[in-house]
């Protein structure tokens, strides 16, 4: 395989990333982004093992094992990734994405660590000669932000998880007096001790710096409380893709630069997003939550039991079917149920009695973007029902109800009423307008930030507990 071929190819897959990229920004597309996607990248990958192969060839049979190796770790490693695609739930998507992060972090520093081990066989200098200094800058940086990338990307899988009894895992954040400065002086010795490997190429300072990196991803990622960790797990998405983007200019892998750019700049993109959308500063979530010494998740303490309304499935049914304008708001909770198909069915019923029915997507409803979006497309609602934020909130006031389905912090009104609470300013769903609202959860338990809802005690709400699933199709049969 010619150099030329390979440059072209490598273009291909470049252009399929893109073109990825653009697909997934719509529901619409996003299944052709995702064909785009895994085309770019069996491309990329073909090309490279052809490429190995051809040069195993050229110098005999030295490279056999090698080789073989390689073919058996695609071979397993695709497996796996097969099989967990195929096992995984909707709603541990999140944990998934945090724990394939942490593999992109470690793979890179275990390139740099076989670059600086042997440069010649990556055709970074000749047998015995030095490695550029340009080439050990990037090695530096590539290592150090994929060991903090693997590291950081472990607690956040165990936070996201909640099965493990360590506190680094919990979901309340880890804070301790001096933080801030420890993990100052930890990444100015890192800085330091990468420094010095690229003025000496000695080994001590390479792997101290490593260590350090890898504590630091830690230290950053403990004190960010659980309702935080959607726009941490996209921060991590980011870090991946620089320290991909980073060995690849140290390999001079034109591929490796391209990916780990685009994946370094959409992740960035998505976290400042997520952090509008959460009312969050985007420097503290880079920086470890530097200067939140609560967050959302801080106020995890029961809360005082107060009377609410409370109603069975037909009720909320009578008051569907004599309405107007539905709007219906998805949440974690209808995920964990799996009562996206009942829920369209609902909706199909409402709309032949005439209802002017929509759906309310909130940019973080559930635990990553796009959640719920997925959901309702998986369960074939028309897209045209679907609406974000920033569309329908204006519409809520001329709804008749709004029927929440196990959302919680995304239409709590004490972020627009309580300048005191901890998600004060974060923008929400203003269901709390409409003329009536219904809301169905299992209990009364706090969500995901750990704070109470005051949607739940208004006149105007009407509680139906239950599984989400059981709860809808009891209001499907009632409705028709």
């Amino acid at each position: 395989m010619s150099l030329n071929l390979v440059t072209l190819l490598y273009l291909v897959a470049s252009v399929c990333f893109i073109q990825a990229l653009k697909g997934l920004s719509h529901p619409k597309t996003a299944r052709l982004g995702n064909l785009f996607g895994m085309s770019g990248m069996a491309i990329a990958i073909l090309t490279t093992v052809a490429l190995i192969v051809k040069q195993a060839a050229l110098l005999g049979s030295s490279l056999g094992l090698g080789v073989s190796l390689l073919l058996g770790g695609l071979i397993a490693g695709g497996a796996v990734g097969a099989y967990v695609a195929a096992k995984v739930e909707m709603t541990k998507m999140p944990e998934l994405v945090a724990a394939m992060h942490s593999l992109i972090g470690l793979a890179a520093v275990c390139i740099a660590y076989a670059v600086v081990a042997e440069p010649s066989a990556f055709g970074l200098a000749a047998p015995g000669d030095v490695m550029p200094f340009g080439n050990r800058i990037e090695l530096s940086v590539g290592t150090f932000v994929g060991a903090i990338t693997f590291s950081g990307s472990v607690i956040a899988f165990g936070k996201l998880s909640g099965k493990y009894k360590f506190r680094l895992f919990k979901g309340a954040p880890v804070v301790y007096p001096g933080q801030h400065m420890l993990n100052l002086i930890l990444a100015l010795a890192m800085i330091a001790m990468g420094v010095t490997f690229m003025m000496t190429l000695s080994w001590v300072p390479f792997i101290l710096m490593t260590l350090v990196a890898f504590a630091l991803g830690v230290l950053i990622i403990i004190p960010i409380g659980g309702a935080d960790m959607p726009v941490v797990v996209s921060m991590l998405n980011s870090y991946s893709g620089w320290a991909a983007a980073g060995i690849g200019f140290s390999l001079n892998n034109p591929m490796l630069i391209i990916a780990g750019s685009l994946v370094g700049s959409s992740g960035a993109i998505l976290s400042y997003i997520m952090c509008r959308a959460m009312n969050r500063s985007f420097f503290n979530v880079l920086l470890g939550g530097f200067g939140n010494e609560g967050g959302a998740a801080s106020s995890g303490m029961a809360t005082e039991q107060r009377p609410v309304k409370s109603g069975s499935a037909d009720d909320a049914a009578f008051m569907l079917g004599n309405a107007e304008s539905v709007v219906i708001v998805p949440g974690y909770g209808l995920a964990v149920a799996r009562a996206q198909h009942a829920l369209k069915e609902l909706t199909d019923a409402l709309v032949e009695k005439g209802i002017d029915v929509r759906y309310a997507i909130h940019p973080v409803a559930g635990r990553m973007p796009g959640h719920m979006n997925v959901l309702l497309a998986e369960a074939e609602v028309p897209y045209e029902l679907v609406q974000e934020m920033d569309e329908i909130n204006g519409e809520f006031g001329q709804t008749d109800v709004v029927l929440v389905l196990g959302a919680n912090d995304v239409v709590n009104p004490s972020a627009k009423t309580d300048p005191t609470s901890p998600i004060a300013g974060m923008p929400i769903l203003e269901a709390y307008k409409a003329r009536t609202v219904i809301v169905n959860k299992r209990s009364m338990a706090a969500g995901y930030a750990g704070l109470d809802n005051e949607l739940f005690y208004m006149d105007k709400t009407m509680m139906v507990f239950g599984d989400a699933k059981k709860v809808v199709e009891d209001m499907m049969k009632a409705v028709s």
